[in-house]
C-alpha cells in the first residue's frame, strides 16, 4: 500500500466524518466571526476532500485568512516520508493474532461487505485485516476515486499556504490522538458499524456532491441532512468523532481570546452542526457568532 494512499486516508478521516451546519440557510459561505469583549477570531468549516473544480474557495475564506495571524487545524498529518511512522500506523490499524474483520461481524454482513468491495474493483482479502475504522476510511477513499472527486481538502490547502506565507500553524490534536481514535472506531460494535457505513455508501457520489454544494452555499438544512443525520444511527461513533472533540476544542478556543493574536480555526464542517456543535457551545458561553 503506497504512502500516498495512506496519507489520503488520513485526510479523509474527518470526512465520514465531514461537514458543517450554518445558522442561516441562505448564507454565502461556511465561515463565522466569533467575538467577545472586543476580541474576535474566525472559524471555517472545511471539507477534507475537495475536487479541483471546487477551487477557488469562497472569498470569505481568503478574507478570514488574510485578517488572521495564524491558523488552527485539527491535527498535523504524519510525514509520508517517515517510513517508521507509517509502519507503526499500519500495525495500529490492523488486527493481530491472525484475526480479521470476519471474526467480528456476521456472515451476512461480511458477504455484503465483500460484494460492495468487489463493486469498487478490489478484493476484500486486501482490506479485511484492517480494523473497522480504518477499513471504512479506505472504502471512502476508493469511493471518492471512483466518483472522480479526489483532491486535497481545505485543511491541506491552507496548511500549505500558511507555510508559504510563514504564518503560524497550531493544532488541536496530535497525530497520535487521531490515529488512536480511528483505530478504536467501531470496536465493540463492529457489525452495526459496518452495516451503518455500507448503508451510507449506497449513494456516495450523490451524497458527497450534495454536501459540497451545501458547504459552499452554507445551506444548513441540507448539511444537517447529509452530514449529521446519517451519523445519528451510530451514537457511539458520533460521540467519539464529534461531540467529545467539540467540547475539548471549545476549551482551547477560549484561550485564543486572552492572547494578542487573531486565529483562523479550520475544522471539519460536522463539528459546526447542531446543539452540541463548536458554534453552539460557544454561543452558550456568551460569544457572539456571526456568519460572514
Amino acid at each position: 500500500m503506497s504512502n500516498r494512499v495512506i496519507n489520503k486516508t488520513l485526510i479523509v478521516t474527518g470526512l465520514i466524518i465531514a461537514s458543517l451546519l450554518a445558522t442561516n440557510v441562505w448564507a454565502k459561505s461556511s465561515v463565522w466571526k466569533v467575538s467577545k469583549d472586543g476580541e474576535y477570531i474566525y472559524i471555517g468549516g472545511t471539507v477534507h476532500i475537495l475536487p479541483p473544480s471546487e477551487f477557488p474557495l469562497p472569498k470569505e475564506f481568503e478574507q478570514a485568512y488574510k485578517d488572521s495571524d495564524s491558523i488552527v487545524l485539527e491535527a498535523q498529518l504524519p510525514d509520508s516520508n517517515d517510513l517508521g511512522a507509517q509502519i507503526k500506523m499500519m500495525q495500529q490499524m490492523s488486527y493481530s493474532n491472525g484475526k480479521n474483520i470476519s471474526n467480528f461481524i456476521s456472515k451476512n454482513t461480511y458477504q455484503q461487505l465483500k460484494q460492495y468491495v468487489a463493486s469498487l474493483g478490489t478484493d476484500l482479502a486486501m482490506l479485511q485485516q484492517f480494523k473497522p475504522g480504518f477499513l471504512v476510511t479506505m472504502l471512502t477513499v476508493l469511493e471518492v476515486q471512483r466518483a472522480g472527486l479526489a483532491g486535497e481538502g481545505v485543511d491541506v490547502f491552507y496548511s500549505k499556504k500558511a507555510m508559504q506565507d510563514n504564518k503560524a500553524i497550531a493544532y488541536f490534536e496530535t497525530a497520535e490522538f487521531q490515529m488512536n481514535m480511528i483505530a478504536n472506531m467501531g470496536i465493540g460494535h463492529e457489525n452495526k458499524f459496518i452495516e451503518s457505513n455500507l448503508k451510507q455508501m449506497k449513494n456516495f457520489k450523490g451524497m458527497f456532491t450534495g454536501l459540497l454544494s451545501a458547504w459552499r452555499s452554507g445551506n444548513s438544512q441540507q448539511l444537517n441532512n447529509l452530514a449529521i443525520k446519517p451519523m445519528q444511527e451510530d451514537p457511539k461513533t458520533l460521540k467519539t468523532m464529534l461531540l467529545d472533540r467539540n467540547k475539548n476544542w471549545v476549551k482551547d478556543i477560549n484561550t485564543m481570546f486572552v492572547n494578542k493574536e487573531r486565529e483562523f480555526v479550520l475544522v471539519g464542517v460536522a463539528h459546526l452542526v447542531g446543539n452540541d456543535s463548536v458554534l453552539s457551545l460557544l454561543k452558550g458561553q456568551g460569544y457572539r457568532v456571526v456568519q460572514i
